[in-house]
């Protein structure tokens, strides 16, 4: 059986989809998703989940947190891995006006980072890359380089797309639609303490 993992671009899906459809489809399941892309002769062994928790906009950190409590009740096989948001000191030279703006770091370290030990310790046959962040091709390089026995697909999310990694890649393919529609959460999901985590009306 061909082992497949998945390593999903968090921001890089989020932005795609918030173009593609509104904010209807970001209750998305990621397992069900990655379950999805497989061929018959694979075998999904994990999905892992890159992001930041947000940080200039309270309501959509509460979101965001709900959201990854529930992927991480629901889903058993994704896991989540955390970067973060730097303060930047912003400036108008004309007016003289200062504030702060916060730029996420450390994502595509971690995507990086994780696919590369992966393939090293033999933990998948397919990788699946969902994102179309061209700063990503040099990852799935070095990977074809250590070892070109694994094979690397891209998946790229909707309204995102990259050359560059469209040659870097052993195939790709565009996340339609269907798919993104038919993998959603539950409206409801109830944790082991018995909290019930909704699905944010923000996001109808």
């Amino acid at each position: 059986m061909n082992r497949m993992v998945a390593y999903v671009d968090g921001f890089n899906l989020y932005f795609g989809l918030k173009e593609g459809d509104g904010r209807r489809y970001h209750w998305l399941d990621l397992q069900r998703l990655a379950a999805d892309l497989l061929q018959p002769d694979q075998e999904l062994r994990a999905v892992q989940y890159f992001t930041a928790r947000i940080r200039d906009d309270p309501e959509g950190g509460s979101r965001q947190s709900t959201y990854l409590d529930a992927l991480a009740n629901h889903s058993p096989l994704v896991r989540i891995t955390e970067g973060r948001f730097k303060e930047r000191p912003r400036g108008c030279r004309s007016c003289g006006a200062r504030w702060v703006v916060y730029e996420e770091k450390e994502t595509d370290v971690n995507i990086a980072t994780a696919m590369i030990k992966d393939a090293a310790q033999d933990v998948y046959d397919t990788a699946i890359l969902v994102s179309g962040d061209t700063d990503l091709r040099p990852v799935v390089a070095t990977v074809k380089q250590l070892r070109p026995d694994k094979r690397i697909v891209v998946a790229f999310p909707p309204r995102r797309h990259s050359k560059a990694l469209m040659r870097a890649a052993d195939a790709y393919m565009t996340i339609g639609h269907g798919r993104i529609h038919n993998a959603q959460l539950p409206p409801e999901i109830v944790t082991k303490s018995g909290v019930a985590l909704m699905r944010p009306a923000y996001w109808s």
